[in-house]
Order: structure tokens, then C-alpha cells, then sequence
């Protein structure tokens, strides 16, 4: 079991995560409902505490409606009896049935999750994708009656402009109601300009924490991906693409290296670089199945120096 050392403060939360937040995309997706509680399991057991879900996942697989995701974690959750150990985020305004930020929508999604999950609170309400057509006023004052009514404790943003970002912050404080403690930006080694810049300086003056997603470049940052192999998986063609570009093999070099001194695993240096840029939380990443968690726990204990952070960052330029 890790230690409680472990855990970070998120933003200007009072909640408590562990530096990998378990990515929950593929229950219901590529990991069946026994496959999903097997990873759950293994990751609470390693000290892990922070689950990221979504309504949506996984609407885009045939027959499936969205909120599966969500379902198995309920299900998990009841099962087990472990609500109060573990912190659950997920997002709304993608589910088929409730598109958009309209607070009318806002306030019937996460009734709908918190259905779902079985509980009668979500620690961590995203806005999954901003609608720049509905004013930060009225997304704002929506998420704060779900703060009011005890049915959602924090409240985030994913996928935002720092305009609108910050607009909704300067709402907050000026009206005195929710207000955004984490931003879930796609950040990584071979996808920096998603983040970096204006969207991370209005984080960092804010005292947002991040919890990027994409952490492993849909699994390129792993280096199961090399010229010549094969890999069966459902976004090789995505990650397969980074091996085309400069970077990307720089990258990989530079990986090899700095893993082989710690006797760790690619992704994990991956991770622990994410994990040491300013504002950064925990990354998300997922585990198809319990031989694939190792890897990612490990991000709590490998602490690169500040050479090798700066090599990587070189490299991923």
C-alpha cells in the first residue's frame, strides 16, 4: 500500500488524490465489467484513490448508449463498499441524451450520474467540453445550485479556451459561488502547445490543479510502439501516427534513457515527467487490464532529477 504521503492537494480543494488518476474510459468499452473490477481492486489496493469517468464513455462503441462507464463504477463502488475511500470525477455535456451546458441540461446529467454511480455525491464535476454559446454565468450558477444542493462537492473544466476559463473564475469570485479548483487539459510529452502557455498561466494564477488526459498519447508514450511491430489495440493508429514525426522518436530516445537508469518502465517516466510540470496534479491514465497497472502506479515513486526532466522537455520540443 502506498503511503498517504503520496497523495496531492488538488487545487484549492480540500480533497486529497493520488498522483495517477485510474482513467475509467475503458470499462464498458475494452475492459468487461469482471476485467474492470480486477483493475479497480488492484488500484485501490496500491494506495490509489482518484477515478475519472465521464457520462459519455463509452457512447461510441455499437449498442452502447453512454454512461457504462459510470455503471460499472457504480456497481464497483456498491460492491465493494468503498464510496467514502475513493475520489470519483466525471464530466457531463457529451451523453447522447444530454448534450450541451444549458443549466437545465447541467442539472438532469448529473442527476443522471450520480444514478449511475450509485451515489448520492460526485467529489468532481467537469464541464467535459465548454459551449462558448452559453454564457460562463449560466454554467457557472447551474454548477453552483449542484455545490448548494450537496450533490457535487468540487467543481472543474475540460476543454476550454483561458478566455473563457478565466471568465468564469472572474464570475465566480465576483458572485461569491463555485468555482472551478481543476482544469483537464490534453497535456504529454509529444503534445505540449494543448497546454503550455496561456491555458496553464491562468491554472497557475488561479491555483487550479490539472489532471491531463492523453497522459500517454493514447499509449505512444508506453514505447510499445517502434518501427516495424504490430500493435493490436484500439488507438494504434493514433499512437502509431507519433512515430512518423521527429519528436516523437527524440522523444522515445530520450525515454529509453532515462528508464533504463531508474530500472523503470517507459510509461512510468512518462507520468513522472507529466506529474513534475507546474500546476499538475495527477495524469489519467487507464488500465485494460490489472498487467498494465504496475507501469502507472510506479509515477509515485520515481522521482527524476531535474537533468532528467530537463532532457525529456529538451526532447519533446
Amino acid at each position: 500500500m502506498t503511503s498517504s504521503r503520496s497523495l496531492r492537494k488538488l487545487g484549492t480543494s480540500d480533497l486529497e488524490v493520488f498522483p495517477l488518476s485510474l482513467g475509467g474510459n475503458v470499462f464498458g468499452w475494452t475492459a468487461d465489467e469482471a476485467t474492470s473490477f480486477e483493475v479497480l481492486d488492484a488500484y485501490v489496493a496500491a494506495g490509489g484513490n482518484f477515478i475519472d469517468t465521464a457520462d459519455v464513455y463509452s457512447a461510441w462503441v455499437d449498442g452502447n448508449r453512454g454512461g457504462e462507464s459510470e455503471t460499472v463504477i457504480g456497481k464497483w463502488l456498491a460492491s465493494r463498499g468503498r464510496r467514502d475511500d475513493v475520489v470519483i470525477a466525471t464530466k457531463g455535456s457529451q451523453h447522447p441524451e444530454f448534450q450541451g451546458l444549458s443549466a437545465a441540461n447541467i442539472k438532469a446529467a448529473a442527476d443522471a450520474s450520480l444514478k449511475r454511480l450509485g451515489t448520492d455525491h460526485i467529489d468532481l464535476y467537469y464541464t467535459h467540453y465548454d459551449k462558448p454559446e452559453v454564457p460562463v454565468e449560466e454554467i457557472i450558477g447551474a454548477l453552483d445550485e449542484l455545490v448548494k444542493a450537496g450533490k457535487v462537492r468540487h467543481i472543474a473544466a475540460s476543454n476550454i479556451s483561458a478566455e473563457r476559463l478565466q471568465a468564469s473564475l472572474d464570475f465566480s469570485d465576483r458572485e461569491g459561488l463555485a468555482r472551478y479548483v481543476a482544469l483537464q487539459p490534453h497535456y504529454n510529452l509529444v503534445s505540449r502547445d494543448t497546454y503550455e502557455g496561456e491555458l496553464q498561466d491562468v491554472a497557475a494564477r488561479a491555483g487550479l490543479g490539472a489532471v491531463p488526459y492523453y497522459a500517454l498519447a493514447s499509449g505512444f508514450l508506453t514505447g510499445k510502439y517502434r518501427p516495424g511491430q504490430q500493435v493490436d489495440s484500439a488507438r494504434a493508429a493514433k499512437a502509431g501516427a507519433y512515430l512518423e514525426t521527429e519528436r516523437g522518436q527524440k522523444v522515445l530516445t530520450a525515454l529509453d534513457e532515462t528508464a533504463q537508469a531508474h530500472d523503470a518502465e517507459i510509461a512510468t517516466v512518462a507520468l513522472a515527467w507529466l506529474a513534475a510540470q507546474p500546476t499538475v496534479a495527477a495524469p489519467i491514465a487507464s488500465a485494460r487490464i490489472v498487467d498494465q497497472l504496475p507501469a502507472l502506479l510506479a509515477v509515485a515513486d520515481v522521482e527524476l532529477t531535474q537533468a532528467e526532466l530537463d532532457r525529456l522537455t529538451a526532447a519533446s520540443q
